[in-house]
């Protein structure tokens, strides 16, 4: 009877894993809901709507009011795709690119407007409050401020004091506090208007002891309280935390006052910019790296490397369901947040089955083993998805642009993730016993561990490390000395020039690659160049780095002698970098931030920050490994570069946890610094097989992709190569190692007792 049930539960499992596969192929309706067509992709992939603006009544504004308008229209773009592009074109035009939109004129209507922003009193005439502290409505995680009316309302009742228009300059500079120091704060100026409004309002709420909220584009950005009538038109925000705190919300406010008028000067849609191929390669190396997975896990693993290809199939339909439900953007760093997850997913059930080959090695039968595998692994998976879930989870809170978007691909993937290996891995291992697979030779069992003094020997790993860090720094003083940069810039972090032809017949985006792309790069020297169609035109964008006059003429040149276009339909400008300051700095801090929670989460979870500490070190190892590789290969940094690091720190964080937790389970009778030198010896020997398979699976679908994808994407491939190696290499040698000297050298510091 239970043969029987085991029977009818996996032909329901195969039946669901059979109709989820239908949808990630087929789709559900009319409008093929859940399929991979269904989902959205980025301008990389598919391309979407490219529109132009001008500054009006200013041939060259002020470059702090540019700089400020690009940060906030990136922000601002991003509710329609994390994805999307701000840039300068020459010195009075703003572009903006959104994937998977075809509607300029209604875009045009929300960004060509300077921002909203308001000066609200906390209560109203009768005394009813305008907004609450509370927790956020959005995330239910944290305490902010949110209106209690709608901004219609608030002008009804006259609880909006002031607006953007009304404020002249807000600056951030320092003032002497009342101990003498100095202090970051933000000055403000108000018009004559805004001056007695101002008077009036502030008059009140200090009487009252109320604040003023701050409130721009959907949110409040400071509610300071008055500290005294404010009667002579200029104000002082207190309360920041440092400058560059200060200097944003005087960024936002000035935005939100700006009286840059923008204009449309042109709108097309535009191609996607990795070519034709790009997708079919991509989903022909997924189809090949899940292929040799497949085979992978089912000769090292047998029937629990079958149970793991049949929930690695229920993770990549739900995962593509998934992303069309949440119409989430799909873009190349998106692509390594998939990647990075399914070797997540991989490592997890590698974790159950290495736990259980231990069980029956150890004479336990096939059924127990399976549920001691289980039990004694639960803890490592779930520290290392959760180390890895908190970069995600502050990238996407902290971070904008593709960041964001590889934020929640990366979080999607986690929580899958889990599931497939905790739930689905263990209910079809469960059926494919209960049908009578119990033999423990369809299981293995687990070798004894290869014995390798990895303490004693960790001076040479730390040497070799050192080594290839100070040869990437020293390649990159050459670079810079011969005057090419220590990296190779791509125009997502340099800008460039930006050549806009138009042909006298369309032409393919294949064709351009093999024909006019290489000619441009041969006449201008150059290596990269991205092309771009104009859909329903005969106009194409070359992107290049930037030109001078004589690789300009050189192009011209080569376009009217070899393409047969008039010097008249060839127009060149000087583009910005898409990847910002203000987005760079928006990445680091949300990195910082994401290390410190990771670093507070080891030290709670494993009652000691030397194991948080050692794993932050051995990060910063890989991050540096994989930043010192462009300037040896001189392959371009730009967009891609910064997936990549975050993959890799993702990646490796995960591993070294695993290796940390038999390190703690180990860790009950080791006192002494000789035994401390045997416990990491023998916990790393444990779980190094498990740090290679996992790392054989991830490098599989890796290689795969650089195997047989496109230019752009081979560029992004290798580097991931890299960090996966390094990853691993780090893990082994180098983590567990540089714990051993912390807690041998550093004994008693920082140590959390047990309670």
């Amino acid at each position: 009877m239970k043969r029987l049930k085991s029977v009818i539960g996996l032909i329901l499992m195969l039946a669901l894993l059979g109709g989820l596969g239908y949808s990630a192929v087929v789709g559900l309706g009319s409008d093929k809901s859940g399929s991979l067509s269904s989902i959205p992709l980025g301008l990389d992939l598919a391309g979407g709507v490219s529109i132009t603006y001008e500054v009006v009544g200013d041939e060259n504004p002020d470059k702090e009011d540019m700089s400020d308008t690009i940060y906030k229209l990136q922000q601002r773009v991003d509710q329609y795709s994390t994805e999307s592009l701000v840039y300068q074109e020459g010195s009075n035009r703003i572009n903006i690119e959104i994937p998977g939109v075809s509607d300029a004129n209604a875009i045009l209507e929300e960004l060509g407007q300077p921002g909203n922003l308001y000066f609200i009193a906390q209560t109203d005439s009768e005394g009813n409050p305008n907004y609450e502290y509370k927790l956020d409505s959005t995330y239910g995680l944290f305490y902010t401020y949110e209106l209690s009316k709608t901004i219609e309302e608030l002008e009804t009742d006259g609880s909006i004091v002031l607006s953007g228009s009304d404020v002249e300059t807000a600056q951030a500079v320092y003032q002497q506090d009342s101990y003498g120091g100095n202090e970051p704060v933000v000055s403000l100026d108000f018009t004559d208007a805004g001056a007695a409004a101002f008077a009036e309002a502030t008059t009140k709420a200090y009487a009252n002891g109320e604040s003023i909220g701050i409130y721009y584009d959907g949110q409040f950005i400071s509610v300071p309280k008055v500290q005294a009538a404010i009667t002579d038109g200029k104000a002082v925000i207190t309360g920041m935390t440092d400058y560059e705190n200060a200097a944003n919300l005087a960024s936002m406010i000035r935005i939100g006052g700006l009286k840059l008028q923008l204009n449309e000067l042109r709108s097309n849609v535009v191609g996607a910019q990795l070519g034709s191929d790009a997708i079919r390669t991509s989903l022909y190396a997924a189809a090949v790296g899940f292929a040799l997975i497949a085979v992978f896990m089912i000769v090292f693993f047998r029937v629990l490397g079958l149970s793991a290809t049949l929930a690695l199939a229920f993770y990549s339909s739900l995962m593509v369901f998934m992303l069309s439900a949440f119409e989430q953007t799909l873009t190349l760093p998106g692509i390594a947040g998939i990647i990075l997850s399914i070797g997540m997913a991989v490592d997890a059930n590698v974790l159950v089955f290495s736990r259980i080959k231990e069980e029956i090695a150890g004479g336990k039968d096939v059924n127990e083993a399976r549920k001691a595998g289980y039990n004694k692994a639960l803890s490592s998976i779930i520290d290392g998805n959760v180390t890895t879930f908190i970069v995600a989870f502050w990238l996407f809170i902290l971070g904008t642009g593709s960041i964001k978007g590889f934020a929640i691909t990366l979080m999607f993937g986690i929580v899958l993730s889990m599931f497939t290996a905790l739930v689905i891995t263990r209910t079809i291992t469960s059926l494919l016993y209960g049908i009578g697979l119990q033999n423990p030779v369809l299981y293995g069992k687990a070798k004894a561990p290869v014995k390798f003094d990895f303490v004693g020997k960790r001076k040479v790993f730390y040497g070799v490390s050192c080594a290839i860090v100070i040869a990437g720094f020293i390649a990159m003083g050459v670079n810079a000395g011969q005057g090419k940069g220590a990296f190779n810039y791509s125009l997502d972090f340099v800008g460039g020039t930006s050549t806009t032809v138009t042909f006298s017949e369309a032409k393919e985006l294949a064709d351009l690659e093999k024909t006019v792309a290489e000619d441009i790069k041969k006449a201008a020297g150059i290596n990269q160049i991205q092309i771009q169609t104009v859909t329903g035109t005969n106009q194409v964008i070359f992107k290049t780095s930037t030109l001078d006059v004589k690789q300009r003429e050189a192009v011209e040149d080569v376009l009217v002698n070899n393409y047969e276009v008039s010097a008249d339909n060839i127009a060149a400008e000087t583009i910005s970098s898409v990847i910002s300051s203000e987005m760079r700095v928006d990445a680091i801090i949300a990195l910082l931030v994401s290390l410190v929670c990771m670093l507070i989460y080891i030290w709670i979870r494993f009652k000691d920050i030397k194991f948080g500490a050692a794993a932050i070190i051995a990060l910063a190892h890989d991050a540096l490994i994989v930043i010192v590789s462009y300037a040896f290969t001189r392959y371009a940094v730009g967009n891609t570069f910064i997936a990549v690091v975050l993959t890799i720190i993702g990646y490796s964080i995960n591993d070294t946890i695993v290796t940390f937790d038999r390190i703690r389970e180990n860790l009950a009778n080791a006192t002494s610094k000789k035994e401390y030198a045997d416990l990491v010896n023998g916990s790393v020997a444990q779980t190094v097989t498990r740090s290679l398979f996992t790392s054989a699976t991830t490098f599989f679908t890796v290689c795969a992709l650089y195997a047989f994808g496109v230019a752009d994407i081979k560029a992004f491939a290798l580097p991931l190569m890299v960090g996966v190696i390094c990853g691993t290499y780090s893990s082994i040698f180098i983590a567990s190692p540089m714990w051993y000297d912390l807690k041998t050298k550093f004994k008693t510091l920082f140590t959390k007792q047990a309670a």
